[in-house]
């Protein structure tokens, strides 16, 4: 194998990596469930590569998301489901009948005309949508309903955030946030329960709803959640790199050192930090 500028070239690496006799046994076991966490982190570090305007980054981060969409497509065409050209044909097909002011002649020539016109080709593709998945006996679909419009591929925080806002326009809210606390004492109950039962289904049931009620009380604050999280990693960052900086300027080593000797320095960087404020 040889690299190429041809997609097919990466095609035909896929498949020799997920050959059941010849490919890689760690590919070869990899199903959709398992390739998924993969291609959110792909698809965050390709929008951390333009934040940061690192363009040569940037190219790397395009190719490893390019692997997943072809990781995906093989996978499918195992399974009989679709292929790599059934993607590239589905994405094509839509981008020309949702342009037909640039790819076919019509009247749609104001920005104005091109927005009724794309509001009606989206319709018939949701009722193209609906009628396939009635053929594929397919019945729960999270993309109708009062919460529809909140996409399921936003991060989870943010999904969280938005299932929030729209059942709120509807009534389907706390008024206050006081009550949520109440609701973070009764879901950690729940997750105490959990914890004791060794039900691991049941321990991730009841932190989800833990964090979701965290969701909530950021909203009702007026505090973005997501934000908010990033806030607390950069300082977790910075604390932890003050133990390791630390460590190591008195000739110890993060692997040697105990967790009494690293919290004692995780709350001096806590308290360098108050004196700083």
């Amino acid at each position: 194998m040889e690299p190429s500028r041809d997609i097919a070239r990466l095609i035909d690496i896929m498949a020799a990596l997920r050959d059941p006799d010849t490919g890689c046994p760690w590919d070869i076991k990899q199903d959709f469930e398992t390739i998924k966490p993969y291609t959110i982190e792909e698809a965050y570090e390709v929008a951390d590569a333009i934040e940061r305007k690192d363009f040569d980054d940037l190219c790397d981060e395009l190719g490893d998301l390019l692997l997943q969409v072809v990781y995906h497509a093989r996978m499918a065409e195992e399974d009989g489901l679709f292929s790599f050209g059934d993607v590239v044909h589905a994405v094509t097909a839509k981008m020309i009948r949702r342009h037909p002011h640039v790819f076919a002649r019509n009247d749609a020539d104001t920005p104005e005309a091109v927005k009724i016109q794309w509001d009606e080709i989206k319709r018939q593709e949701k009722a193209d949508r609906a009628a396939r998945r009635a053929k594929a006996g397919v019945t729960e679909d999270f993309k109708v309903g009062h919460l529809g419009n909140v996409q399921r591929s936003f991060p989870a925080l943010t999904e969280a955030l938005k299932l929030q806002e729209q059942a709120a326009r509807v009534g389907f809210d706390w008024s206050e946030p006081e009550p949520i606390l109440d609701k973070f004492e009764e879901e950690i109950g729940e997750l105490r329960q959990a914890l004791t039962s060794g039900d691991q289904a049941k321990i991730a049931d009841e932190l989800g709803d833990l964090i979701f009620a965290a969701v909530n009380l950021g909203r009702h604050t007026k505090t973005d959640p997501e934000q908010a999280l990033r806030g607390t990693n950069t300082k977790f960052r910075r604390r932890f790199n003050y133990i390791e900086r630390s460590l190591e300027e008195n000739g110890e080593s993060l692997d040697a050192a105990t967790l009494e000797r690293m919290e004692a320095l995780w709350q001096d960087a806590k308290a360098i930090e108050r004196r700083l404020k």
